[in-house]
């Protein structure tokens, strides 16, 4: 009988339904000081094994078999076949973005679920290294990460965190690997230009705007985030006119870096007739043409370039080239280095991991986790999931290779799925 039959058979024969929801309540079961509570518990991990053991007896890979049928549902678990199938490959790390990917605000209260936890401890206990990938900081992460795994899997030497998107990554237990500081590679021209951003940010922002946004606290990138909760109308407005006046500041740093073009002007928003200096118009006009969602609130800020980006000078549209604006929608706007984007900083935690071959799980919701999700297949390094709600970019991609697309707060259900895929090619 071949996999495929056997699995069918055993869906079809056995009440999988109530052995998932044993081995849920036995993994999942609070700590609680109560003897009732815990004899009830005993009383379901007693009936969980004795279902096991019938499962077992009745297929030649039993062990293996009842575990599947405890810990996926019939779609995971056909699914994980079909990604077997067609790979013939384990995941050997998992690379996971953090907010709306392993936590979502509107179904968790922002928080990783305990479900997903306790799955990514087993994971890794089953020998998978765990990448965490992220735009957040790293002191950030790193505490809630402890908070919710624990010390001991964090400082494990086989979990890592790539942080501020890849300008750095953090991997606890490799010595003088343990902290690799990616933006020290830059050139000088990058660095200056970052280095003016940051120093201007806020000091040289509109007052109305410097006292709706804050400075994410990073090491190399220049994010701004609204004093107003993420997701709000207020949030919406002062991150879009915040990302209108960061690429401006950013066109008027890469002039003044650039030998011979820095008298273009002096304020970042302009002369004193309001209209926007070159460097902000040739920064506008590169970065709408780069992404439609810049594009669009530009259009619906009034802030359409009217010179186009290849009016700039060469060595401007070279910095240009180097440096990444992002758009978060009521979320962020923030720049970062094009040479130091999230898959860099995978690979380099890959390689401080000793992951030779890769095969990934990559899991994220936005255009800087899609770039992971791109390097991984044109790699063939690896699959990709994402949340329903992403943004369209990566569910495209997602759908069009794989169609791991899961609700909102149930990034389980894909880890369920590599778990099964995993047991597949230890049979």
């Amino acid at each position: 009988m071949d996999r495929y039959d056997l699995l069918y058979r055993l869906y079809e024969e056995y009440e999988t339904d109530t052995l998932r929801d044993l081995q849920n309540f036995v993994d999942l079961f609070p700590p609680v000081d109560s003897r009732v509570a815990l004899e009830y518990w005993q009383d379901a991990s007693d009936e969980l094994a004795a279902r096991k053991r019938d499962i077992a007896a009745d297929f030649d890979a039993g062990d293996a078999v009842a575990e599947i049928a405890a810990r996926a549902t019939r779609e995971q678990t056909f699914t994980a076949l079909d990604l077997h199938t067609k790979y013939r490959e384990s995941v050997n790390a998992l690379v996971l973005d953090v907010d709306e990917t392993l936590r979502s605000a509107g179904r968790t209260d922002n928080e990783i679920p305990r479900e997903t936890l306790h799955l990514l401890t087993e994971l890794h206990e089953a020998g998978v290294p765990i990448v965490i990938c992220t735009g957040q900081t790293l002191e950030n992460v790193k505490g809630f990460m402890i908070q919710g795994l624990g010390t001991e899997l964090v400082h494990s030497g086989s979990f890592s965190i790539v942080y501020e998107a890849g300008t750095g990554v953090f991997t606890p237990g490799h010595g003088s690997d343990t902290k690799r500081l990616l933006y020290d590679s830059l050139d000088e021209d990058v660095r200056e230009v970052f280095s003016l951003v940051r120093s201007r940010v806020l000091t040289a922002a509109p007052e109305e705007l410097r006292r709706s946004v804050h400075l994410q606290g990073n090491e190399f990138n220049v994010t701004l985030k609204p004093n107003f909760d993420v997701g709000s109308e207020d949030a919406e407005a002062v991150i879009d006119e915040g990302l209108v006046y960061l690429i401006d500041l950013l066109g008027r740093a890469v002039a003044e870096t650039v030998e011979g073009v820095g008298d273009v002007g002096i304020e970042a928003r302009g002369d004193d007739s309001g209209d926007p200096q070159p460097s902000a118009e040739w920064a506008r006009a590169y970065y709408a043409a780069a992404d439609p969602e810049i594009e669009a609130v530009l259009k619906t800020a009034g802030a359409v370039p009217t010179r186009a980006a290849a009016s700039a000078p060469e060595a401007v549209r070279t910095l240009f080239d180097r440096i990444d604006v992002g758009y978060y929608h009521a979320d962020a706007a923030e720049i970062g280095s094009l040479d130091l984007d999230k898959p860099t900083g995978v690979r380099e935690a890959l390689d401080v991991l000793g992951i030779e071959n890769p095969f990934v799980l990559v899991m994220g919701d936005s255009k800087s986790d899609l770039r992971v999700m791109t390097w991984a297949e044109s790699a063939d390094a690896g699959i990709a999931a994402a949340p329903r709600h992403a943004s369209e970019s990566v569910l495209s991609h997602v759908r069009s290779t794989d169609e791991l697309v899961y609700e909102p707060g149930d990034a389980g259900s894909v880890l369920r799925v590599v778990s099964v895929l995993n047991r597949l090619g230890e049979w």
